[in-house]
């Protein structure tokens, strides 16, 4: 308990960050950050208002000059200095990460905090290399050039179920281009979010250009989302919100960026490495809990390998350890939530209805029972068109189904509304160029599932969202390319201008 009152200590003024400094919120209205590993309080707090959203906005409108105008280098500089206090507090990071989330404390500092750490020194060395086209003289008369410029005050929403890493995603390529930026974090999971602003600070980024505004999605979520001083909106989550989302910023001409749901597909052809397979599906279907936009949730595996492959990867989700998050031995925590719990739950028991769930399916009991643990399941015999093939149920479930040929493999993997990722495993490169350039979505993997990289970008296809996070192609949503176009002939009357009037000579 001695940490969760350091929790409180550390948050005591509150759970807002506005320009510079951590404030309580006045709505009237309180959260309570939970511990799904044991349902404890770890943090009660009072929720941002459409008034607190209002003032979060005015400090990063008023940053926004003087962040602007910053030399790349200016801004690349304390990007290097925000990474080296990030490396600095990974241990605090990856314990409030775990704490919030109930994600296994190996999670945290072998995957959450590093990565963040990494996309923060990754944005640095960009922040020096946004480059337009290079100057010529396209027209023969006059010289063109692209400016990149910054495009103002950015109003991002970030997920509950990475929360620190969703920060990073959404404030690191707004600042390093010169922006400035409001994040709304999920009310569930605030406390990295903060950390990662009063960061900011100690790395000397001037205030207002990081703040966070923590409240409900339908009152300060959708005020920032709608606000007329808010120029562009990037928003992670399910898409269902996400259309709304679209709504209120299409009405005011915002620019959007969205990284929505996925149902990944996961296509095993008869040629695969089996044991490698079964392995990277267990791994993949499990990581963070199945919390996952890019999680395996859909194995497709060619009929004769079908069976031995249900066989080994239940037998692998067999030996999964479930505990404490905190023991560095637990192979998976909880769910971020009881309620979260039970709709995976909810989803595996109708399915019960039409398929067979090999192995899992339970909420286990003893030491666990007080927490949101859920067992590692896998399911088979499920139809194409079944909810637990076409939802997104966003746990630690898997769903195997069989393929004949390859072409109804790769058909298979693109029939649902989703493509954020999917990966193809074979020995055969030919298909795995098949699958690649075939298969809709964001990413696809070739014999791996799940790694993501500082340097390439992670966005999807269809209903999963449009825009890119992470690698240089994310400055693509957060700047404005400007065409400047100089004279070069010092002619007066020039001989365009005869099509519009006078004569030729």
């Amino acid at each position: 308990m001695g940490n969760r009152f350091q929790v409180k200590d550390r948050f005591a003024d509150g759970a807002q960050y506005i320009d510079g400094q951590l404030r309580s919120g006045t709505s009237g209205r309180s959260h309570t950050v939970v511990d799904p590993a044991t349902g404890e309080e770890v943090l009660t707090y009072e929720l941002a208002s459409t008034a607190d959203v209002d003032e979060a906005v005015a400090a990063a409108k008023r940053a926004f000059p003087a962040w602007s105008a910053a030399t790349p280098g200016e801004r690349s500089d304390a990007l290097h200095r925000l990474a080296a206090v990030l490396a600095e507090q990974a241990e605090d990071f990856a314990y409030a990460e775990s704490l919030q989330c109930g994600k296994p404390i190996r999670l945290s500092t072998e995957f959450d905090v590093p990565g963040t750490i990494d996309n923060t020194a990754f944005f640095a060395g960009a922040a020096r290399h946004l480059q337009g086209q290079a100057a010529a003289e396209y027209s023969g008369d006059h010289t063109s050039y692209v400016r990149r410029e910054a495009i103002g005050v950015v109003g991002s929403i970030a997920p509950w179920n990475y929360p620190l890493q969703m920060a990073a995603w959404k404030i690191l390529p707004a600042i390093a281009a010169g922006n400035t930026i409001v994040l709304k974090p999920a009310e569930l999971t605030p406390l990295t979010s903060l950390m990662f602003a009063q960061a900011a600070k100690d790395a000397g980024l001037p205030d207002g250009v990081v703040n966070i505004v923590t409240g409900a999605g339908r009152d300060a979520g959708e005020h920032l989302v709608g606000h007329p001083d808010v120029v562009m909106t990037s928003f992670t989550g399910s898409t269902a919100v996400g259309k709304r989302v679209a709504e209120i910023a299409t009405a005011t001409v915002k620019r959007l960026h969205l990284e929505l749901g996925g149902k990944a597909p996961f296509v095993v052809f008869d040629d695969a490495d089996l044991e490698a397979a079964a392995h990277g599906a267990v791994a993949a279907s499990l990581i963070n809990t199945g919390q996952d936009c890019t999680a395996a949730t859909r194995a497709y595996v060619q009929r004769p390998l079908h069976d031995a492959f249900v066989a080994r990867v239940a037998a692998l989700m067999e030996t999964v350890r479930l505990g404490d998050p905190f023991d560095r031995a637990t192979d998976l925590g909880p769910l971020v939530s009881h309620a979260q719990r039970d709709r995976v739950a909810g989803f595996v028991e109708r399915a019960r209805g039409y398929a067979t769930v090999v192995t899992g399916g339970e909420i286990p009991g003893g030491e666990l029972a007080e927490g949101a643990y859920y067992r590692p399941t896998l399911v088979s015999g499920a139809a194409q068109d079944s909810e637990v093939v076409q939802s997104e149920i966003f746990g630690p479930v898997l769903v195997v189904l069989p393929f004949d040929s390859d072409d109804e493999g790769i058909e298979l993997a693109n029939d649902t509304p989703y493509g954020l990722a999917a990966s193809a495993w074979t020995r055969d490169v030919y298909r795995a160029g098949r699958a690649t350039r075939e298969i809709k979505a964001g990413c696809v993997w070739v014999n791996d599932h799940i790694p993501i990289i500082s340097e390439m970008p992670h966005g999807g296809y269809k209903a999963s969202g449009f825009g890119k996070d992470m690698s240089a192609y994310s400055f693509e949503e957060y700047t404005q390319v400007k065409h400047v176009m100089y004279d070069n002939t010092a002619v007066a009357a020039k001989d365009w201008h005869r099509t519009i009037f006078g004569d030729r000579t």
